[in-house]
Protein backbone atom coordinates (compact mmCIF):
# COMPACT_ATOMS: atom_id res chain seq x y z
CA UNK A 1 0.00 0.00 0.00
CA UNK A 2 2.84 2.36 0.81
CA UNK A 3 4.49 1.61 -2.54
CA UNK A 4 1.23 2.53 -4.28
CA UNK A 5 1.14 5.92 -2.53
CA UNK A 6 4.78 6.58 -3.41
CA UNK A 7 4.10 5.59 -7.02
CA UNK A 8 1.12 7.93 -7.31
CA UNK A 9 3.04 10.85 -5.80
CA UNK A 10 6.01 10.16 -8.11
CA UNK A 11 3.73 10.16 -11.16
CA UNK A 12 2.14 13.45 -10.14
CA UNK A 13 5.51 15.10 -9.48
CA UNK A 14 7.44 13.78 -12.48
CA UNK A 15 4.73 13.44 -15.13
CA UNK A 16 2.59 16.47 -14.23
CA UNK A 17 4.37 19.02 -12.04
CA UNK A 18 7.78 19.05 -13.76
CA UNK A 19 6.43 19.39 -17.35
CA UNK A 20 4.03 22.09 -16.14
CA UNK A 21 6.86 23.93 -14.37
CA UNK A 22 9.16 23.69 -17.38
CA UNK A 23 6.45 25.03 -19.68
CA UNK A 24 5.91 28.00 -17.35
CA UNK A 25 9.67 28.65 -17.22
CA UNK A 26 9.94 28.49 -21.01
CA UNK A 27 7.01 30.89 -21.44
CA UNK A 28 8.36 33.24 -18.78
CA UNK A 29 11.89 33.38 -20.18
CA UNK A 30 10.58 33.93 -23.71
CA UNK A 31 8.50 36.85 -22.44
CA UNK A 32 11.50 38.16 -20.48
CA UNK A 33 13.66 38.08 -23.58
CA UNK A 34 11.09 39.95 -25.66
CA UNK A 35 10.66 42.54 -22.91
CA UNK A 36 14.41 43.00 -22.62
CA UNK A 37 14.68 43.57 -26.37
CA UNK A 38 12.06 46.31 -26.24
CA UNK A 39 13.13 48.08 -23.05
CA UNK A 40 16.83 47.50 -22.56
CA UNK A 41 18.08 46.94 -26.05
CA UNK A 42 21.05 44.68 -26.40
CA UNK A 43 24.07 43.79 -28.48
CA UNK A 44 23.75 43.03 -32.16
CA UNK A 45 25.80 40.02 -33.23
CA UNK A 46 26.10 37.72 -36.22
CA UNK A 47 25.13 34.17 -35.28
CA UNK A 48 25.99 31.12 -37.35
CA UNK A 49 22.99 28.82 -37.82
CA UNK A 50 23.55 25.32 -39.30
CA UNK A 51 21.34 24.36 -42.23
CA UNK A 52 19.38 21.11 -42.10
CA UNK A 53 21.04 18.24 -43.93
CA UNK A 54 24.20 20.16 -44.75
CA UNK A 55 27.35 21.37 -43.08
CA UNK A 56 26.84 24.84 -44.51
CA UNK A 57 25.97 27.50 -41.97
CA UNK A 58 24.04 30.67 -42.60
CA UNK A 59 24.79 33.87 -40.75
CA UNK A 60 21.96 35.84 -39.22
CA UNK A 61 22.09 39.15 -37.36
CA UNK A 62 20.29 38.99 -34.02
CA UNK A 63 20.05 41.31 -31.03
CA UNK A 64 21.03 39.62 -27.78
CA UNK A 65 19.28 41.46 -24.90
CA UNK A 66 21.21 42.30 -21.76
CA UNK A 67 20.75 40.29 -18.53
CA UNK A 68 18.98 37.41 -20.30
CA UNK A 69 20.44 33.88 -20.65
CA UNK A 70 21.87 33.22 -24.09
CA UNK A 71 22.46 30.16 -26.22
CA UNK A 72 25.92 28.79 -26.97
CA UNK A 73 25.85 30.33 -30.47
CA UNK A 74 25.00 33.75 -29.05
CA UNK A 75 27.64 33.43 -26.32
CA UNK A 76 30.27 32.57 -28.96
CA UNK A 77 29.30 35.57 -31.06
CA UNK A 78 29.43 37.83 -28.00
CA UNK A 79 32.83 36.50 -26.96
CA UNK A 80 34.20 37.44 -30.38
CA UNK A 81 33.22 41.02 -29.50
CA UNK A 82 34.95 40.72 -26.14
CA UNK A 83 31.71 40.38 -24.18
CA UNK A 84 31.53 37.46 -21.74
CA UNK A 85 28.08 36.03 -21.06
CA UNK A 86 26.89 32.88 -19.32
CA UNK A 87 26.05 30.03 -21.71
CA UNK A 88 22.53 28.69 -21.21
CA UNK A 89 22.82 25.04 -22.24
CA UNK A 90 19.11 24.46 -21.86
CA UNK A 91 18.10 27.12 -24.36
CA UNK A 92 20.91 26.03 -26.64
CA UNK A 93 18.89 22.88 -27.27
CA UNK A 94 16.16 24.97 -28.92
CA UNK A 95 16.91 25.11 -32.64
CA UNK A 96 15.31 28.53 -33.06
CA UNK A 97 16.56 30.16 -29.86
CA UNK A 98 19.44 31.91 -31.60
CA UNK A 99 17.05 33.77 -33.86
CA UNK A 100 16.22 31.33 -36.64
CA UNK A 101 12.93 32.17 -38.29
CA UNK A 102 11.42 29.23 -40.14
CA UNK A 103 8.21 31.05 -40.99
CA UNK A 104 6.12 29.09 -38.50
CA UNK A 105 4.55 31.12 -35.72
CA UNK A 106 3.28 28.77 -33.04
CA UNK A 107 1.14 29.74 -30.09
CA UNK A 108 3.58 30.75 -27.29
CA UNK A 109 1.81 28.62 -24.68
CA UNK A 110 1.72 25.55 -26.92
CA UNK A 111 5.35 26.09 -27.89
CA UNK A 112 6.43 26.33 -24.24
CA UNK A 113 4.60 23.08 -23.45
CA UNK A 114 6.15 21.25 -26.42
CA UNK A 115 9.62 22.55 -25.51
CA UNK A 116 9.10 21.29 -21.95
CA UNK A 117 8.01 17.82 -23.10
CA UNK A 118 11.13 17.55 -25.26
CA UNK A 119 13.31 17.64 -22.15
CA UNK A 120 14.34 14.14 -20.95
CA UNK A 121 13.45 15.04 -17.35
CA UNK A 122 9.85 15.53 -18.48
CA UNK A 123 9.66 13.10 -21.41
CA UNK A 124 10.95 10.02 -19.58
CA UNK A 125 8.22 9.96 -16.85
CA UNK A 126 5.50 10.67 -19.42
CA UNK A 127 6.67 7.82 -21.64
CA UNK A 128 6.85 5.52 -18.61
CA UNK A 129 3.28 6.36 -17.59
CA UNK A 130 2.02 5.81 -21.15
CA UNK A 131 3.75 2.40 -21.32
CA UNK A 132 2.12 1.37 -18.04
CA UNK A 133 -1.33 2.57 -19.10
CA UNK A 134 -1.28 0.66 -22.41
CA UNK A 135 -0.03 -2.48 -20.67
CA UNK A 136 3.52 -2.80 -22.00
CA UNK A 137 5.64 -4.61 -19.43
CA UNK A 138 9.41 -4.34 -19.16
CA UNK A 139 11.17 -7.73 -19.56
CA UNK A 140 12.23 -9.20 -16.22
CA UNK A 141 15.79 -9.49 -17.52
CA UNK A 142 15.96 -5.66 -17.51
CA UNK A 143 14.98 -5.44 -13.84
CA UNK A 144 18.55 -5.41 -12.42
CA UNK A 145 19.43 -2.41 -14.60
CA UNK A 146 16.42 -0.41 -13.46
CA UNK A 147 16.99 -1.47 -9.85
CA UNK A 148 20.52 -0.09 -10.09
CA UNK A 149 19.22 3.21 -11.49
CA UNK A 150 16.56 3.39 -8.77
CA UNK A 151 19.10 2.81 -5.99
CA UNK A 152 21.50 5.40 -7.42
CA UNK A 153 18.77 7.96 -8.08
CA UNK A 154 18.48 9.33 -4.55
CA UNK A 155 22.24 9.53 -4.04
CA UNK A 156 22.84 11.31 -7.34
CA UNK A 157 19.97 13.71 -6.60
CA UNK A 158 21.43 14.58 -3.20
CA UNK A 159 24.87 15.06 -4.78
CA UNK A 160 23.43 17.33 -7.49
CA UNK A 161 21.53 19.34 -4.90
CA UNK A 162 24.68 19.64 -2.81
CA UNK A 163 26.65 20.91 -5.81
CA UNK A 164 23.92 23.45 -6.55
CA UNK A 165 23.87 24.54 -2.92
CA UNK A 166 27.67 24.89 -2.88
CA UNK A 167 27.50 27.47 -5.67
CA UNK A 168 25.28 29.83 -3.68
CA UNK A 169 25.50 31.36 -0.24
CA UNK A 170 23.29 29.41 2.14
CA UNK A 171 20.91 31.65 4.03
CA UNK A 172 17.73 31.40 6.07
CA UNK A 173 15.35 34.26 5.43
CA UNK A 174 11.59 34.80 5.64
CA UNK A 175 11.00 33.11 2.29
CA UNK A 176 12.92 29.97 3.24
CA UNK A 177 11.07 29.79 6.57
CA UNK A 178 7.72 30.25 4.81
CA UNK A 179 8.57 27.59 2.19
CA UNK A 180 9.48 25.13 4.94
CA UNK A 181 6.36 25.86 6.99
CA UNK A 182 4.12 25.72 3.92
CA UNK A 183 5.58 22.42 2.70
CA UNK A 184 5.95 20.50 5.96
CA UNK A 185 3.10 21.80 8.13
CA UNK A 186 0.48 23.91 6.35
CA UNK A 187 -0.06 21.72 3.26
CA UNK A 188 -0.48 18.46 5.24
CA UNK A 189 -2.83 20.23 7.67
CA UNK A 190 -5.04 21.44 4.81
CA UNK A 191 -5.03 17.98 3.22
CA UNK A 192 -6.04 16.33 6.51
CA UNK A 193 -8.86 18.83 6.98
CA UNK A 194 -10.12 18.19 3.44
CA UNK A 195 -9.86 14.42 4.00
CA UNK A 196 -12.14 14.65 7.03
CA UNK A 197 -14.56 16.86 5.09
CA UNK A 198 -14.65 14.23 2.33
CA UNK A 199 -15.66 11.52 4.81
CA UNK A 200 -12.34 9.74 5.27
CA UNK A 201 -12.42 10.12 9.06
CA UNK A 202 -13.38 6.47 9.52
CA UNK A 203 -10.00 5.34 8.21
CA UNK A 204 -7.20 7.14 10.11
CA UNK A 205 -4.54 5.00 8.42
CA UNK A 206 -5.40 6.39 4.98
CA UNK A 207 -5.42 9.93 6.32
CA UNK A 208 -2.02 9.45 7.94
CA UNK A 209 -0.56 8.11 4.70
CA UNK A 210 -2.11 10.97 2.75
CA UNK A 211 -0.70 13.47 5.26
CA UNK A 212 2.81 12.01 5.04
CA UNK A 213 2.72 11.83 1.23
CA UNK A 214 1.90 15.55 0.99
CA UNK A 215 4.25 16.58 3.78
CA UNK A 216 7.51 15.39 2.24
CA UNK A 217 10.38 17.84 1.68
CA UNK A 218 10.65 19.44 -1.80
CA UNK A 219 12.01 17.17 -4.51
CA UNK A 220 15.70 17.50 -5.41
CA UNK A 221 14.73 17.64 -9.08
CA UNK A 222 13.56 21.20 -8.53
CA UNK A 223 17.09 22.24 -7.54
CA UNK A 224 18.57 20.56 -10.59
CA UNK A 225 16.14 22.36 -12.89
CA UNK A 226 16.57 25.72 -11.14
CA UNK A 227 20.37 25.50 -11.36
CA UNK A 228 20.19 24.81 -15.12
CA UNK A 229 17.90 27.76 -15.70
CA UNK A 230 19.67 29.91 -13.08
CA UNK A 231 16.29 30.69 -11.49
CA UNK A 232 15.52 30.62 -7.75
CA UNK A 233 18.72 28.68 -7.03
CA UNK A 234 19.62 30.29 -3.69
CA UNK A 235 16.11 30.26 -2.25
CA UNK A 236 15.29 26.83 -3.64
CA UNK A 237 18.48 25.13 -2.46
CA UNK A 238 18.19 26.69 1.01
CA UNK A 239 14.52 25.67 1.23
CA UNK A 240 15.33 22.07 0.32
CA UNK A 241 18.16 21.91 2.87
CA UNK A 242 16.10 23.39 5.72
CA UNK A 243 13.01 21.33 4.85
CA UNK A 244 15.02 18.11 4.75
CA UNK A 245 16.41 18.76 8.23
CA UNK A 246 13.06 19.80 9.73
CA UNK A 247 11.33 16.79 8.17
CA UNK A 248 12.80 14.76 11.03
CA UNK A 249 10.57 16.86 13.28
CA UNK A 250 7.47 17.16 11.12
CA UNK A 251 7.43 13.45 10.21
Amino acid sequence: TTNLVIGIVSIVVNAVTIPLGLSLINRGQAALKEKAKKNNGGTEVEVELPQKGTAVKKVKKVTVPDDVPVSDEEAKALSEKGIKREIDLVHAEFKDHAGEDNGKHMNPTLKSVLDAIKKPVAAAPLIAVILVLIGIRVPSSWAPTFDLIAKANAGVAVLAAGLALSTVKFSIDKEVIWNTFFRLFLTPAIIVAVAYLCGMGSDPQKISMLCLATGLPPAFSGIIISSRYNIYVKEGASSVAVSTVFFAVSC
